[in-house]
């Protein structure tokens, strides 16, 4: 069925759109759209606004639902979709949270100019791609027993610290310090404890990837000061998640709560929205086998951050204390996650589910760390490997509109396959060398399939955040070397 979604969507102001609740009857709430002028037709095209209006249909859905401008057809959320669930009447939806659970960005900052590692940066890519496995099935060096994986699942990054796979700032820096209450390893199934236990410590493949990138320019200095950065300084971002473990846990709770579904007398509108009350007992082992694949994926991302530091320190021959390589933050983007908030003047305990999204709290927010309490918590969005990434930080806005909330990157325009196709006989690795960006990619497929031209301007997302006050800009960051799976 073709929708005429541009005679549907109501424009609000510059950078907002909702459709209204009375658009199908079984909508509980409107559905609202973040996106410029510029996204709209890109996001139209897609459909997945379906799934934003499906998604309003759920149980105990609170005030929206909502897309970010990075919006794209995803399993039964959309990517770039928010969603908050009262705790008390509400649902917890494995499809709002996605296969890759906790997929996420982190990033390092360091002392490094591009002058400084110009004449190392092709060894450094090399030794970086040699270091931290990477690619399709790719698995770590770490051999972990059940009981220590168990350990992981329980304290996430803090478990990889405490092994000495990182400094104890980095557990301040990440998000939810690093470990997901609520885990708990016994509402995990075998077969997903299989596929995780070799798979610590991995990039993996598809859109997940390493990047060293310099800052090439500063919006806000205090803010950029506060999170040491200044232009023309070299940083590294890591985007990966849960890898196999995750997947499994996901492809586990959709069975199970399909088949729960009609004791609790839930009717969705497509079965990949399958849903169940989070205080139900279904609802409750997903949660604890989810935070698990959370933790799991923190301390993923904790363990490739001690590899790519030990990745400089051996090309540069300094330690990475004296290079500076102090991580700034770790989002996830891919999560569900039990937070208080205020709506309708009334604070409410809520099941936020953030697919393809970020949090993006203000300053002052208890949950952010000291360092980050005057300023706001860092908002990490990266780009496609062949244009930017930027760095902002959460506003007062987003906390009151979006269950602060942000977009989590370009977001897709074109499908893997889709974009194999467009690209045959098209040599990435040469494009991107005429851009100056060194690629380190397992093979052409991946590289094709990752091409810039299947994403969305990042910069058009991040400057839609902006105008609508919903994020700060702080930085640009561009590519130097890019390493994929």
């Amino acid at each position: 069925m073709s929708i005429n979604w541009k005679g549907i969507l109501k424009r609000i102001d510059n950078v907002r759109w909702e459709i209204p609740k009375d658009f199908d009857k079984r909508m509980n709430v409107p559905a609202r759209l973040i996106a410029s002028e510029e996204l709209i037709d890109s996001i139209i095209r897609d459909n997945a606004l379906m799934q934003l209006v499906n998604v309003a249909m759920l149980p105990g859905i609170i005030k929206y639902s909502l897309a970010m401008p990075d919006i794209h057809w995803g399993y039964g959320f959309p990517i770039g979709g928010v969603a908050a669930f009262s705790y008390e009447t509400g649902i917890i939806s494995p499809g709002g949270v996605g296969y890759d659970i906790n997929c996420g960005v982190r990033i390092i900052r360091s002392d490094l100019s591009v002058n400084d590692i110009k004449p190392y940066l092709e060894k450094l890519a090399n030794t970086i791609f040699n270091n931290v496995p990477c690619g399709v099935g790719s698995k770590g060096k770490i051999r972990l027993s059940k009981k220590e994986l168990e350990e992981v699942m329980v304290k996430g990054a803090r478990w990889a610290v405490e092994k000495g796979y990182g400094f104890r700032e980095d557990i301040e820096r990440t998000e939810e310090f690093g470990q997901l209450k609520g885990a708990n390893p016994d509402f995990v199934s075998q077969r997903a404890i299989e596929r995780g236990m070799p798979q610590l410590g991995s990039l993996g493949a598809g859109n997940h990837f390493l990047e060293i990138e310099q800052v090439s320019e500063v919006y806000d200095e205090k803010l950029a000061k506060s999170m040491g950065l200044e232009k023309g300084k070299i940083t590294i971002m890591i985007h990966t998640g849960s890898r196999g473990f995750g997947h499994q846990v996901c492809d586990d709770y959709i069975k199970i709560i399909l088949r729960a579904m009609p004791k609790y007398g839930i009717n969705v509108p497509d079965r990949q929205l399958a849903s169940v009350p989070i205080k139900s007992k279904e609802g409750q082992r997903y949660f604890g086998a989810m935070a698990s694949a959370a933790n799991f994926a923190w301390a993923n991302r904790q363990l490739i951050t001690f590899w790519v530091r030990e990745s400089f320190e051996k090309v540069l021959g300094r330690s990475a204390e004296d290079l500076g390589m102090h991580l700034i933050y770790d989002v996830a983007h891919n999560i569900a996650k039990i937070e208080e908030h205020i709506v309708d003047g009334k604070k409410m305990k809520l099941v936020v589910h953030r697919k393809g999204a970020t949090r993006a709290f203000p300053k002052g927010h208890p949950s952010l760390p000291e360092v980050y309490k005057d300023i706001g918590q860092p908002v990490l969005l990266p780009g496609d490997m062949g244009s930017m990434s930027f760095i902002l930080v959460g506003t007062h806005r987003a906390l009151t509109e979006t269950f602060g909330s942000s977009a989590h990157g370009a977001g897709r325009v074109l499908s893997r396959k889709k974009a194999l196709r467009i690209t045959k006989g098209r040599n990435i690795f040469k494009e991107l060398k005429g851009k100056g960006i060194l690629l380190k990619a397992a093979s052409g497929e991946t590289a094709r399939e990752e091409v810039p031209d299947a994403y969305k301007d990042v910069e058009a997302v991040a400057d839609t955040m902006a105008d609508g006050g919903l994020a700060k800009k702080v930085v640009k960051l561009v590519p130097l070397a890019v390493i994929k799976g």
